[in-house]
């Protein structure tokens, strides 16, 4: 198809007054960060965009830039535009909590966020994110929650079943080895997957079963296909979205690009299938699944602030992949640690069966919340592998209004100064690196690179800044918009690790077998340069 000359032009003229809008904005705000430290800018269209999207590892430049420079940081954007990049915990509390709204997302990440999720309450802001998170409070209580714990374990036993055969069918062309190669990450995936379905929709995917669905075709390698390195042009071309309003910018989805094209699948597929979960749902009527207790909770809401049906089937769509992905992509990082530590997975094995000598004396057959919760070891690597392993390891905010961000720990700007806060203009945009807030020294210690699960069990709570919804990391964001289904993730991930530990021993395999990478993709899921697609391969061996 050729264009006409007339639309050529028109084209260009927007993309130049973009483009002198970008510049204008980008000076405007220029000398309020200029003397924050910061790297060099190596191009003036795409600023560092390329060190940290091309980075071999997630980390990798956010790691170096934090130890030169401190937990504040400057970076540049495209087209020499300045980017705040803070690991400071009370900066990081002031942005995400005490501001309350101030700083929402970034336009280009909001967009990406609706292509995706569409407009639930990953997507939402200010007033209509309060409301969206009210009406799907009691979905979350903690009676809801207490009342998947059977259902978690059920998973967990027939995900053990999964395993021993994987292993039985392995076993003669692992002879000699200990126990069999198992890529983790398709089956905590299904594990996660079955979960959430009936959890959350009262729906069997049958993803332990090898069900093959619609779903696993849309979704599969989502975020590894659509968003691992993307090209200079796509970065640049994402930099301008920021100052498109809202309603043309949605006709970006429509572009003929592969990412595009992947999120136009995933969403007209999570489209059709929330019309019929809600269809069944409403039939149903006194269902406990999550989704269930949400649409009786709308259906009390006055007219005006409750949800509407769209605002429903996006919800499905962010508890599928809020409530899936991240929490399998956790239990892979998880175990890759456990592998490397095996003295760690003896204690916390030696732990669970000092718990169910418990259980049985008391003449119970499963776990309770409180054994769970009482697994300190258990715990304490949990969220130290989830503290080394941030699946979301960025997030991106605009300053809504001119504003002053404290610090808790003074940075000594390009002049030589010793700042306690930096101040920002209207539309400033900021990185929160949660990977590097994560290994801060002054927050975790000395040792903040390293694997120790036991600064768990003796950290001192006064001393520390409240930033994170969980064990003080910022896995699961933080404040008014910190993740809405933290603890069901949480309790989910321990009784699945209980009941693997106390069936198998996880070892790494032999270093020729490939080493596992941390790709910086959306989430950040494990791959290896020897295997295609994500990959956590360990072996693994019956136990009991």
């Amino acid at each position: 198809m050729t264009l006409s000359p007339y639309l050529l032009v028109g084209l260009a003229a927007v993309v130049l007054v973009l483009l002198y809008q970008s510049v204008r904005t980008a000076r405007a705000r220029k000398s309020m960060l200029d003397d924050i430290q910061g790297p060099e800018n190596p191009s003036f269209w795409i600023g560092n965009e390329n060190d940290i999207r091309y980075q071999g590892e997630v980390g990798d430049v956010d790691f170096k830039w934090m130890r030169e420079y401190g937990s504040v940081w400057r970076v540049k954007g495209c087209m020499g535009e300045n980017s705040l990049m803070i690991a400071d915990p009370k900066a990081l509390q002031y942005v995400l909590q005490t501001s309350g709204y101030r700083f929402p997302k970034r336009p280009d990440a909001r967009e990406v966020t609706r292509m995706i999720l569409g407009r639930g309450i990953v997507w939402a802001d200010g007033h209509g994110h309060q409301r969206q998170r009210r009406i799907m409070s009691p979905a979350f209580s903690a009676a809801q929650l207490k009342s998947f714990l059977p259902l978690f374990q059920r998973y967990g036993l027939k995900l053990v079943e999964k395993l021993r055969g994987e292993i039985a069918s392995g076993a003669e062309a692992n002879k000699g080895t200990d126990g069999s190669l198992i890529n983790l990450v398709p089956w905590f995936s299904r594990t996660t997957l079955d979960i959430i379905g009936e959890a959350g929709f009262n729906y069997e995917f049958g993803g332990l079963d090898d069900a093959e669905t619609e779903l696993s075709k849309v979704y599969n390698n989502l975020f590894i296909d659509s968003t691992l390195y993307p090209s200079k042009l796509d970065i640049v071309f994402k930099s301008f979205w920021r100052y498109i309003p809202e309603t043309p910018l949605h006709l970006v989805r429509y572009l003929p690009s592969r990412e595009y094209r992947r999120f136009r699948q995933y969403t007209e597929f999570m489209n059709d299938f929330a019309r019929r979960i809600v269809e069944k749902n409403e039939a149903q009527g006194d269902a406990k699944d999550i989704i269930s207790v949400l649409m009786r909770a709308n259906a009390s809401e006055n007219p005006r602030s409750k949800l509407s049906d769209y605002e429903v089937f996006d919800q499905i769509s962010t508890l599928l992949l809020a409530g899936h992905d991240t929490t399998a992509t956790s239990l892979d990082w998880l175990f890759w640690e456990l592998g490397k530590h095996p003295e760690w997975q003896t204690r916390i094995r030696e732990e669970i069966a000092a718990v169910r000598a418990q259980v049985t004396a008391r003449g119970d057959t499963d776990f309770s919340m409180g054994d769970l919760e009482g697994m300190s070891s258990m715990q304490a690597a949990l969220k130290e592998a989830m503290r080394l392993h941030p699946i979301v390891w960025q997030i991106v905010r605009n300053a809504a209004q001119d504003d002053v961000i404290p610090l808790a720990f003074p940075i000594t700007t390009r002049s030589g100064k010793v700042i306690n806060a930096v101040p920002v203009r209207k539309g400033q945009s900021i990185t929160v690196s949660i990977c590097s807030y994560n290994r801060l020294p002054e927050v975790w210690g000395a040792d903040a690179d390293k694997w120790n699960p036991e600064r768990f069990l003796n950290i001192d709570k006064s001393k520390q800044t409240s930033v994170g919804v969980y064990a003080n990391l910022m896995n699961f964001s933080a404040g008014i918009r910190g993740c809405i289904g933290w603890k069901f993730s949480v309790i989910e991930m321990q009784a699945i690790v209980a009941t693997l530990l106390e069936n198998f021993e996880f070892t790494l395999p032999p270093a020729e077998k490939g080493e596992i990478i941390r790709k910086p993709t959306a989430l950040m899921v494990p791959m290896s340069d020897t295997y295609p697609g994500a990959w956590m391969g360990l072996h693994v061996k019956s136990v009991a």
